[in-house]
């Protein structure tokens, strides 16, 4: 039931049309109705403008709702809040309150350690245990976890929040972790209160609740680290705190950790934090002026006490007590208003369904395979997860391409969340070309990405140009002209969008009308790019394949002996080219005895060369200074409204059984037993790994390689200008011919 307080003319509920020239603000409450009232009479007898108009009504969110239905213009709301609603409703920020330091932040989260313990960095904290001022609480919960979940360092498999902590952390001290099915770490190092009652309660009957407490639990050797607020170590050491187990503390004692590894001292909060909470800020409507309604704060302040609530009988009344002016929002966008690492600390934690950033957690994750093999070994990976209870739960679904695998993620046009029957799939993994058009085409996000070392540097390779050391006498790309080569497939990051793109690059290949395949069909003497097998290419860019073991599928994609790294390399080796153009590990994984193939049983690495791309050869360890391109690894892709972190929750989880070291019969990371190689990922990845802050296909990809994966685009503008041109040309060759008919 809707309440609407009367309090005066001030106070009636305005149609829309019986408010133009006021501002109609939002109360929550009796006592917020009160405030605004007195607020709204001192404003207008000071002659500030716009006026104030009083609406009243039950919640924060029935708010939202009034200002989604254009029946209030602006109101002030807590950070929570703020993300909360602007999921739903679209807002503006016009303001933010500020305390005495203007900045108008609320404070600082923290991660506290001892100074004498100097192992411990922000990058090591798995396996440590910690200390938190109670679950679900600002500071000590929501940002360092959520921080935790989308920096990659700690994975949340269905979104149970609170079994990835207990997954990531020794042993803790959460106040309120006592709930059902909360695991028991998260309250072991709690000690209640001073009869040792009330253990690990969301209340000061736990001696380590709250800020204090948690710097508590830390002082005390509890825990290692401690998740406070900036002011936290200062408030307890130097003489500030007469507790008894404050006594004699220093803060030199105690040092923050720094994002980037680093450490600082406690003074040194704003450089060195988790994240900067913001303090509460004023939303308005789409259509209300921003600017308008902060100069009538600011201006009416001066004549009425904004940031009081004791004579209304309530605290926090329509703005903090404990402002004392607001600032201007640069920024309308809630998003960028709360700041990055506050929002995708939020972000990482939410796992509601609804609304525009919700994160959807499918209870089946659909995988897109693209051959057979990979379609047999989906089937495994699906049984495996199953006995181990992953969720969520894999399903296999066959798809005929890479563009197809896009188009079955891809949500449609007119879809509304979450829209389940047009989306027929949910997750794919690709490599990084058609990660760009993932991204650019079918507005897919990476979810996970392949190392090939086990850190987050490995989610990169190098592009190569691989030649017989022995063999043709090639010193430079320019000597390929007239060549024969071999490539992992069209399309390809690796073996062709590089090669070709430097090939341009550096005025070697010539296109014209865009006809990229064209030009390289022209450059090349024969080719084996396996899926060039379309209609309108030239047909030498298969010359050089040999199909499958019997002899059919020549230049098919997936199908075709010398498809894929090893596949092109296999296709060099044999003599069917005189390059290959693969990545840096491809050499090593298929010589010195590395590879079961009868093809490749006596071959020795050092036969091996690679091509630099400003004319001189290097041996095949010195990838990382010769190399045509340093490239992003293969990703695993889906659409923004699933979330990636129950995605790469799942495959983290998965990788512990059945990773590189497992003993179990199933591999995620070998496809030997289903007669092909790379399937659904690379048999060279040691370990998937979160984005982190590459969250779209730009900043997974790199500026670099998406600079280069523009040369090879076709400009559609360019493309619409040529057509027109010759459909004017033709048209003005007839109005000639027809004029200068007698």
């Amino acid at each position: 039931m809707k309440v609407y307080w009367v309090l005066g003319a001030a106070l009636l509920l305005l149609h829309p049309a019986a408010a133009q020239g006021a501002v109609r603000w939002c109360a929550v409450s009796p006592a917020e109705a009160q405030k605004c009232a007195a607020m709204s009479q001192a404003l207008s007898a000071a002659g500030v403008t716009p006026a104030v108009r009083c609406v009243g009504a039950d919640s924060p969110r029935d708010c939202a709702l009034k200002l989604q239905n254009n029946e209030v213009d602006a109101f002030s709301l807590s950070t929570k809040d703020i993300y909360t609603f602007g999921k739903q409703t679209a807002f503006k920020m016009a303001a933010g309150e500020s305390s005495v330091d203007g900045e108008g932040t609320a404070y600082y989260a923290v991660a506290v350690v001892k100074k004498n313990n100097q192992a411990i960095s922000i990058n090591n904290l798995r396996g440590k245990k910690s200390c938190h001022t109670g679950k679900g609480r600002t500071a000590g919960w929501t940002v360092p976890v959520g921080f935790l979940i989308d920096s990659g360092r700690m994975s949340v498999m269905g979104c149970n929040i609170s079994e990835g902590v207990a997954d990531f952390f020794s042993a803790s001290c959460v106040p309120g972790a006592n709930e059902t099915g909360d695991p028991a770490s998260l309250c072991e190092l709690c000690v209640g209160n001073e009869a040792t009652h009330n253990k690990c309660a969301s209340s000061e009957q736990e001696r380590y609740f709250s800020y204090n407490g948690a710097f508590r639990c830390l002082v005390e050797d509890a825990g290692e680290v401690a998740f406070v607020k900036h002011t936290t170590v200062m408030e307890n050491t130097d003489g500030k705190n007469s507790a008894s187990w404050a006594q004699g503390l220093s803060s030199q004692d105690f040092e923050l950790l720094c994002l980037d590894g680093r450490r600082a001292q406690p003074q040194d909060f704003r450089r060195c934090n988790l994240a900067q909470v913001p303090a509460r800020g004023v939303v308005v409507g789409s259509m209300v002026s921003s600017s308008e309604v902060f100069n009538m704060l600011e201006e009416g302040r001066r004549h009425f006490d904004m940031f009081s609530s004791e004579p209304y009988g309530g605290k926090d009344l329509l703005f903090s007590d404990n402002s004392t002016h607001f600032i201007l929002a640069e920024i309308e966008d809630y998003k960028s208003w709360l700041g990055s690492r506050y929002f995708n600390s939020l972000r990482a934690m939410d796992c509601n369904a609804g609304g525009k950033w919700a994160q959807y957690i499918p209870s089946n994750l659909r995988w897109c395979v693209l051959s057979h093999g990979e379609l047999l070994k989906c089937v495994d990976m699906a049984a495996a997860f199953n006995n181990r209870s992953l969720t969520p739960m894999i399903q296999c679904v066959s798809g005929t391409s890479s563009e197809d695998c896009m188009q079955k993620i891809q949500a449609r046009p007119h879809c509304r969340f979450p829209c389940l029957q047009d989306k027929e799939a949910d997750a794919v993994t690709l490599d990084g070309g058609f990660i760009y058009a993932a991204g650019k085409t079918y507005g897919l996000v990476p979810a996970a990405g392949e190392s090939y070392t086990g850190d987050a540097d490995g989610s990169f390779y190098y592009a190569v140009a691989v030649v017989k050391k022995f063999g043709e006498s090639i010193g430079s790309l320019r000597d390929l002209q007239g060549r024969t080569s071999c490539h992992t497939g069209y399309g390809r990051t690796a073996g062709w969008n590089i090669p070709v793109a430097v090939l341009m690059e550096q005025g070697l290949i010539r296109t014209h009308a865009c006809q990229v395949a064209q030009a390289a069909g022209e450059f090349f003497k024969g080719s084996c790019v396996p899926g060039a097998d379309q209609e309108g290419f030239p047909k030498n860019l298969c010359q050089q394949c040999i199909g499958d073991a019997s002899g059919q599928n020549n230049c098919v994609r997936g199908k075709d002996r010398y498809d894929g790294y090893n596949g092109a390399f296999r296709c060099l080796q044999e003599g069917r080219g005189d390059v290959a153009f693969v990545k840096h590990t491809t050499i090593f994984q298929n010589t010195d005895g590395n590879s079961t193939g009868s093809w490749a049983a006596s071959l020795q690495s050092k036969d091996f060369q690679l091509l630099c791309p400003h004319g001189s050869r290097a041996e095949a360890t010195q990838y990382a200074q010769c190399n045509l391109a340093r490239v992003p690894s293969h990703a695993v892709m889906t659409r923004p409204d699933t979330n990636v972190h129950a995605v790469f929750g799942l495959l983290d989880r998965a990788q512990r059984h059945y990773g590189k070291d497992a003993g179990s019969s199933f591999r995620m990371f070998d496809s030997s037993g289903y007669s092909g190689y790379d399937l659904i990922f690379k048999d060279s990845t040691v370990k998937l790994i979160a984005v982190g802050d590459r969250k779209t296909y730009k900043e997974w990809l790199g500026q670099s390689y998406v600079d280069a994966l523009k040369v090879m685009e076709c400009s559609s503008a360019a493309t619409v200008l040529s057509t027109s041109s010759h459909l004017l040309l033709a048209l003005l060759s007839f109005l000639l011919l027809l004029f200068s008919t007698p």
